[in-house]
């Protein structure tokens, strides 16, 4: 996958700025906190959080989104880190404060069981207090298995379900696409 995403991510910005929603809740949000975006392809959220005052680690599987990320953190010193590997082999989430996860869930039938056991690990994982904020394609029951899941997993508070709207702009073509989103932000108890 990896190989796939570093030709995509040729194109700087591919999928455009953060979700307006995810910034005014995070705007609003104590700074002082370690932030884990995991599958953060180019940086889009990690740079605008780490903008915002946070300290922010990266991951993602395509060294060139992680690079086009590092340069951006370097240029304007953020407190920014970013690392070349595999989220699903990641296992220190209870050194971060919140844990981003944006477009990572599909809940295919292919990647269903593996994208549920991560997100269990994650809640096991993570310090009371802890927030996980997960964007995904409002389509499909993709919501509905993410809901159940958490519901299963551990005792939280629902902070935000948020409806929005992602419109994607492909540079090269100029072709618009539009697709209903959620935001779903869960803080473990």
């Amino acid at each position: 996958m990896a190989v796939s995403y570093d030709k995509y991510y040729q194109t700087e910005d591919l999928f455009g700025k953060p979700y307006p929603e995810l910034l005014e809740f995070m705007s609003e949000y104590p700074k002082d906190l370690n932030v884990l975006d995991l599958g953060c392809g180019q940086g889009r959220d990690a740079v605008a959080l780490a903008r915002l005052g946070y300290s922010v680690t990266g991951i993602d599987s395509s060294k060139v989104g992680i690079n086009q990320m590092k340069r951006i953190g370097e240029a304007e010193n953020l407190n920014l880190i970013g690392l070349v590997g595999d989220i699903y082999d990641f296992d220190n989430f209870v050194e971060y404060d919140i844990i981003l996860l944006d477009s990572m869930f599909h809940f295919t039938i292919k990647d269903k069981k593996r994208e549920i056991g991560l997100l269990k690990i994650i809640f096991s994982q993570i310090k009371n207090g802890s927030l996980i904020i997960v964007c995904i394609q409002d389509s499909g029951k993709k919501v509905q298995i993410l809901n159940q899941t958490i519901e299963s997993a551990t005792e939280h508070i629902r902070l935000i379900d948020k409806k929005f709207k992602y419109i994607f702009k492909d540079q090269e073509s100029n072709h618009t696409s539009e697709s209903p989103y959620r935001m779903i932000v869960v803080k473990k108890q």
